[in-house]
């Protein structure tokens, strides 16, 4: 017989570990494709101070020029410098593809290609990448291949990133990866 004063000890159920074990298994899978997944998003920030006016005059600037008039393309090579307002971007090589020409105007340029290691510049930010495309009707630049983001002394890395000129914005996408810097080692 159990007094009043003497409590009974609880002892708990024990499942056998081979009932336990898959359950555990399958949370760790559910968790790791949960992080999966967060990786595989895309990341929307700020590019640059402003938005940029993509109507403004591009100033090319290089070591040679090739242009063909059959295609209406020009290939600028050798330290190649394009600017556009407060925005700057400098690769070893440039395709330039131009509009056709309107009514005797001569074609205006409709996009441009860098490769072989690209910077683009907007203010306080700085991108790099392998390759840049510049639509300049639609005012976005893609960037391709090892996409480092710097923003301060904050870094982001991506596959690809989509920067929107005109909205000031940019889309990182494709094993997103960032370093935030604390206060206090700003």
């Amino acid at each position: 017989m159990i007094r009043e004063t003497e409590k009974v000890p609880h002892v708990p159920h024990h499942r056998p570990l081979h009932l336990v074990a898959p359950l555990i298994l399958w949370g760790v899978v559910i968790f790791l494709s949960g992080l999966a997944v967060a990786q595989a998003q895309t990341t929307n920030l700020v590019f640059g101070t402003m938005q940029q006016d993509t109507t403004l005059p591009v100033e090319v600037t290089a070591d040679t020029l090739t242009v063909s008039q059959q295609d209406g393309t020009a290939v600028f090579t050798g330290n190649v410098v394009i600017i556009q307002g407060e925005m700057r971007l400098a690769a070893p090589r440039v395709l330039v593809v131009y509009a056709e020409a309107a009514e005797g105007r001569p074609g205006r340029i409709a996009r441009l290609e860098a490769t072989g290691g690209v910077t683009l510049v907007s203010g306080p930010d700085a991108a790099e990448a392998e390759r840049a495309d510049y639509d300049v009707d639609d005012g976005q630049v893609v960037m391709q291949g090892d996409v480092l983001l710097t923003q301060g002394a904050n870094a982001l890395t991506s596959d690809l990133m989509t920067v929107d000129l005109q909205g000031g914005t940019a889309q990182m996408e494709g094993r997103v990866r960032t370093v935030l810097q604390g206060a206090d080692q700003r």
